[in-house]
């Protein structure tokens, strides 16, 4: 079967709102602080490509780290292709918005696995 064009990729903070449209899905292994699960509309939560508990624990958003994390975090998503293939194939042409809770907009795992979903082929 012939795959989809390439769809957009979003990442926005869960904290902001209006969520924008789209197959919502949170890019955190942990559930947002104050944030109730009734009021998160989301379509997925994909645990096996966010980044592993061991190295979230390491990175703890340290931006002298950010280099390394990135790395480290693309070596994890490349085992977890079928999961990837599978979130693209879910989003079915939609906008594909990640959500995630980090403060920093430049430094946060929600970029880096849409970096890896940019270059997964689709």
């Amino acid at each position: 079967m012939e795959k989809q064009q390439r769809i957009e990729i979003i990442p926005w903070r869960v904290y902001e709102r209006p969520l924008p449209s789209g197959f919502r899905v949170l890019a955190e292994r942990l559930w947002p602080r104050g944030v109730r699960k009734q009021d998160l509309p989301l379509d997925a939560w994909p645990k096996a490509l966010t980044p592993s508990t061991a190295l979230r624990q390491w990175f703890h958003h340290d931006v002298t780290l950010w280099e390394e994390f990135r790395q480290r975090y693309l070596q994890e998503l490349a085992q977890q292709t079928i999961e990837a293939d599978r979130l693209l194939d879910s989003a079915a042409g939609m906008p594909l918005i990640l959500l995630y809770a980090a403060q920093d907009k430049m430094h946060n795992g929600a970029l880096v696995l849409k970096t890896f979903l940019d270059t997964f082929p689709q």
